[in-house]
């Protein structure tokens, strides 16, 4: 077996846990420091084989509860900081994930750059914001850290005093200070109006300054300017799967929210434009138009009267300024004297701003560049007046109520729910096809349907508002038939958002989750457009959107049948959509852990199917992963470059297999596929008594404590798994340092393939069978089957929970061992140093934390009432979650 490389902290590390520590010492006190550094230094031991595991006292039974909650607060922290080291030091960036390596490589294979130009057109790239609750830590926590991120740059650029004038290494301490002092959890649970708002400090922090800097870096790297094709968005505010505190008001927060950040961005722009360009007309050349702008601006300063530029902007503020307010409901924090109308599109704006732009840069030159005006015409551009486009989710189920309801009232079918699909379906396209709504103001409606009824209404004010942009997707969880999209359309029928004879104004998107649902899609959208117009509809818009839903199909058919199933879902989808002649456009509903979808997106974008990108994409980002990815301005920079570079190989690079490969490595999928999803099945669905193990192993009722999220944890009352919430089955599996989810069933799958040669080749040539064994990878290093052993204790049948835990410990050995057999290693992460290092720097900081949550666990359940013990697994949940990074 090859030696594992001896980790080494990077410097960062090192600084920052010497700091963490003279805080611990200063305000936790000596004695807390001392026990600290005892079970950190011990577990340090174990963890690296320094001495005997069963030799060594752990030192946890000293620790108070007083002491116990200071001690895992501690060891939170540490495991955030060395996050931020890392990412520092470039451990998430990937070779080739920038737009400059795409290009070239691109260009090595004989893609011109008019090729490159032309997908460019009509790309889109969308990383969609979600609240989905997997952040366990606090805002306040996470905005002390990125203040940390800040000062180590002032650090690094060789300043030893903030512009404040206090010395850097002490203002780091002091963050970290406060951070010891902050409270880690939330008292009170989250509201969507609080998800609303922790989102717009992303747009208004991290995208709205990245994303135009980025796009000045792109034009130099192709030599063209390309429009903006990278644009966010966001379901909070409009996601109510599930969510019944998400209503019409939130959706109207969420956009007048965004609304207001964006054109506040613009105005501080502007501001500044408008002392930066002092140009005079008496030493500079200066277009008309720019001289009309100037003229009808109303600036009659005598100071700034040879200045049309400062002129200009100042007719152009006033013009913002007022569409803030017409927007936002108030004026904007720095107003002005000069009346305007309003502008009514973000076109409008940028066309202005585009005349200032080809006036000073007509010259060539310095001025010629993107610079501040440029990257402020990019943002215009980018984010619009509605700043991120917000997408409507609603649950199938629903809409079938809410339109059963609608069609009784109005007397047009009282049983619409006992229609067959062909009888559902006639009857909606007659109602599309009628000019009569079936709402009206003298019926009594259930509370329910007033409220989808409210939601399409605030939908359609939107678009008057804030332009079609700011609202383009509905989708429909759990579709399950052509019925499901048809009903969407008759609910925006009743807002005016859909007419007889025109493209809705908003578009139906499927969304398929389960492994039954994924394998059904091709013939549901084949039957869709089979529809009267609705081909038509879709080419007039340009495409139709398909969802993909990771987590549920994982929860379903395990790991392995979750990626294949979406896999040959896309496949199918691009052929459907091929005989339909209709673009397609796939929205990958991914989460943070693996079995929700998680790992490398830049892998997972050029592992997709040939012909299914075409330079378009949207990817749900949720929970700790908007931190991870988006939390400094550096790292959101590394991230949207990852998934724009992806796009580019993913919709250009020629296919690297062959027909013969292709077809023998999806049949080996295929087989390797039905095998797993049987063991999986078997286990999860199929055992008495698993129910309970689970939720009795893991600490999924406490994890339902947590204030993380505005959206209850199951979907109904029932204990079933078919019924739990894929986010708390994936949280809890990974606190119990199982992982189950991200691995279970594949083992048994690549242990009984037969041509291990066959796999290996696979392995070596395949992009979609390479980055679906490292993410099984990661998984299987950052579980821990002796600590899990320690959480099956927990489950009151012993015998049954030892049986059950048995298949489970049995079934990862078998997986670590086939796997390090296809990939040719001794070991996990034998090939990726950089990981290997950095899971192995932070499990020693788990272990402890395991332990004391499961001592916790049980006098919890044993019915103790003292509050620390609930604070004390709360805070625990915390830190695991903390330290394994991508656990939800």
């Amino acid at each position: 077996m090859a030696e594992a490389q001896p980790i080494s902290q990077n410097p960062d590390i090192r600084f920052l846990g010497k700091l963490l520590g003279n805080v611990i010492r200063h305000y936790g006190g000596d004695a807390l420091y001392r026990r600290t550094e005892y079970i950190r230094s011990a577990s340090v031991d174990r963890a690296r084989g320094l001495a005997d595991a069963a030799s060594i006292d752990p030192g946890l039974d000293a620790l108070s509860l007083d002491d116990t909650l200071a001690f895992v607060r501690g060891f939170m922290l540490f495991s955030m900081l060395a996050n931020l080291a890392e990412d520092r030091q470039g451990v998430a960036a990937e070779p080739g994930a920038a737009i400059a390596d795409a290009a070239a490589r691109l260009r090595d294979d004989g893609i011109s750059e008019e090729a490159i130009a032309a997908l460019l057109q009509d790309a889109l790239i969308a990383p969609v914001l979600t609240a989905h609750p997997t952040e366990v830590r606090r805002k306040s926590v996470i905005d002390h850290r990125n203040r940390i991120a800040e000062l180590i740059h002032l650090r690094d650029a060789g300043a030893e005093e903030t512009p404040e004038g206090e010395p850097v290494e002490l203002a780091i301490e002091r963050q970290i200070a406060l951070l010891w002092q902050t409270r880690p959890l939330r008292r009170e649970r989250l509201y969507v109006a609080d998800e609303v708002e922790t989102a717009r400090t992303y747009f208004q922090d991290v995208f709205l300054p990245v994303l135009p800097s980025l796009y000045a870096r792109w034009e130099r790297s192709l030599g063209f300017r390309p429009p903006s094709f990278v644009r966010p968005g966001s379901w909070i505010g409009g996601d109510r799967d599930g969510n019944p505190f998400v209503t019409a008001d939130s959706l109207r927060l969420a956009l007048s929210r965004g609304a207001e950040t964006a054109i506040a961005h613009y105005l501080d722009r502007l501001h500044a434009l408008g002392a930066e360009l002092s140009v005079s007309s008496t030493l500079a050349d200066v277009e008309p138009a720019v001289i009309a702008l100037a003229e009808a601006s109303h600036d009659e300063a005598a100071a700034r009267i040879d200045e049309p530029y400062r002129r200009a902007i100042s007719g152009i503020y006033a013009r913002l300024s007022a569409t803030f307010e017409a927007l936002a409901g108030h004026p904007p924090p720095r107003p002005t004297h000069i009346a305007a109308d309003p502008y009514q599109t973000p076109e409008a704006l940028a066309a202005d701003l585009r005349v200032l732009g080809r006036s000073i840069g007509g010259a060539g030159g310095p001025l010629a560049g993107p610079g501040p005006l440029g990257r402020l015409i990019r943002a215009v551009e980018t984010f619009g007046f509605h700043m991120a486009t917000l997408d409507l989710r609603q649950n199938s189920a629903v809409h079938e109520r809410v339109v059963g309801e609608l069609l009784a009232r109005a007397g047009v079918e009282a049983d619409y729910a006992g229609l067959d699909e062909p009888g559902r379906v006639a009857l909606l396209l007659r109602e599309l096809h009628s000019t009569r709504l079936l709402s009206t103001p003298f019926a009594d409606y259930s509370d329910e349907t007033k409220s989808e009824l409210e939601i399409v209404r605030a939908a359609a004010e939107a678009h008057r508002r804030y332009g079609p942009a700011s609202i383009r997707a509905y989708i429909v969880s759990m579709c399950k038939s052509v019925s499901d999209l048809l009903e969407i359309n008759i609910l925006l029928k009743e807002a005016g958002l859909f007419a007889p004879g025109k493209a809705p104004a908003i578009m139906a998107v499927p969304l398929f989750e389960t492994i039954a649902d994924l394998e059904a899609a091709p013939f549901i959208m084949r039957d869709w457009f089979g529809l009267p117009g609705v081909a038509d509809w879709a080419r007039e818009r340009g495409r139709q959107e398909v969802m993909l839903g990771y987590s549920d199909s994982n929860k379903d058919g395990g790991y392995l049948t979750s990626v294949w199933s979406l896999y040959r879902g896309s496949e199918a989808l691009r052929d459907v959509f091929a005989e339909a002649g209709v673009a397609m456009q796939l929205f990958h509903g991914r989460g943070g852990a693996v079995g929700r979808g998680g790992g490398s997106s830049f892998a997972a974008i050029r592992g997709q199917p040939t012909g299914t990108v075409q330079g378009r994409i949207r990817i749900t980002e949720q929970g700790e992963v908007i931190a991870a990815k988006y939390g400094t301005p550096e790292s959101a920079a590394t991230n949207l470059e990852a998934i724009a570079a992806a796009t580019l190989l993913a919709s250009l690079e020629p296919a690297s297999l062959s027909g013969s490969d292709k077809a023998r490595f999806e049949q080996a999928m295929a087989d390797l596929s039905q095998s797993a999803f049987k063991a999986y099945r078997a286990l999860v669905y199929d055992t008495d008594g698993f129910r309970s193990f689970f939720r009795q192993m893991t600490p999924i009722a406490e994890i339902a404590t947590l204030k993380i999220g505005s959206r209850p944890a199951s979907r109904t009352k029932s204990d079933a798994i078919e019924d739990l919430r894929a986010i708390p089955w994936v949280f809890s599996w990974s606190q119990a340092r199982v992982m189950l989810p991200g691995w279970y069933g594949v083992g048994h799958a690549l242990a009984g393939f037969s041509d291990k040669a066959l796999l290996r080749e696979m392995a070596a040539a395949w992009p979609f069978f390479a980055p679906t064994l490292a993410n099984l990878e990661m998984v299987l290093a950052k579980s821990d089957m002796g600590i899990a052993a320690r959480y099956a204790e927990l489950v009151e049948d012993r015998e049954a929970g030892a049986a059950i835990f048995g298949r489970i410990r049995d079934g990862w050995h078998r997986t670590r061992d086939a796997l390090l057999d296809v990939t040719g290693q001794s070991r996990l992460l034998e090939k990726t140093p950089g990981l290997d290092i950095s899971i192995r720097l932070r499990l020693p900081y788990i272990e402890p934390l395991n332990l004391l949550q499961i001592e916790l666990l049980k006098r919890h359940r044993a019915g103790e009432a003292d509050p620390r013990i609930a604070e004390g697994i709360q805070l625990s949940i915390n830190a695991i979650a903390t330290a394994l990074r991508n656990s939800g």
